[in-house]
């Protein structure tokens, strides 16, 4: 039996995007963040990211094991997401959040996926605030990270889970 390619995925920026950015260029959803859009902190409003479920989807029939990783931290946000994940179809998942004093780089050297990714953080501070800056350097270098354009999505990403893993991130 082949081992399981563990995805762990960001939501809210890569895959999930609030209800307010529906209809505007990444670029002026971006500034929509900086200036706290008033859909911004409405999580069971968010919405999928151009086709990221079907994406997801057929990683998911390849044989990969589907994790997400949300930036919330309250419980009721937290099942917010879960709800939106379920409601729009995204392959079944465990959802992964940041205990109490917990990084997300502790969250993804825990799991320790096979493929880690995330958006680009840029209305947030760029490459510092992504998970895979901080993660441990021997835990690192097993991980195939992948930054994609912050509410750029992930559509260009290969379909075939062995070209995921080879896939060459320059965006």
């Amino acid at each position: 039996m082949k081992k399981l390619i563990r995805i762990l995925i960001f939501t809210e920026g890569t895959i999930l995007m609030h209800k307010g950015a529906l209809g505007h260029k990444r670029e002026e959803i971006v500034v929509q963040i900086k200036n706290k859009e008033k859909t911004v902190n409405k999580y069971e409003s968010y919405i999928p990211i151009k086709n990221a479920v079907k994406k997801l989807n057929i990683w998911k029939d390849e044989g990969a094991e589907i994790f997400y990783l949300t930036s919330c931290k309250k419980s009721e946000d937290i099942s917010q997401i879960q709800k939106v994940l379920q409601n729009h179809g995204f392959p079944k998942g465990k959802l992964l959040y940041r205990q109490k004093n917990e990084e997300y780089r502790d969250v993804a050297e825990k799991l320790n996926p096979n493929i880690l990714i995330e958006d680009d953080c840029e209305s947030i501070g760029g490459a510092d605030e992504m998970t895979i800056t901080h993660i441990k350097p021997d835990i690192k270098k097993k991980i195939k990270s992948i930054s994609v354009k912050e509410f750029g999505g992930i559509d260009h990403l290969p379909e075939n889970i062995q070209n995921l893993l080879s896939y060459n991130n320059i965006s």
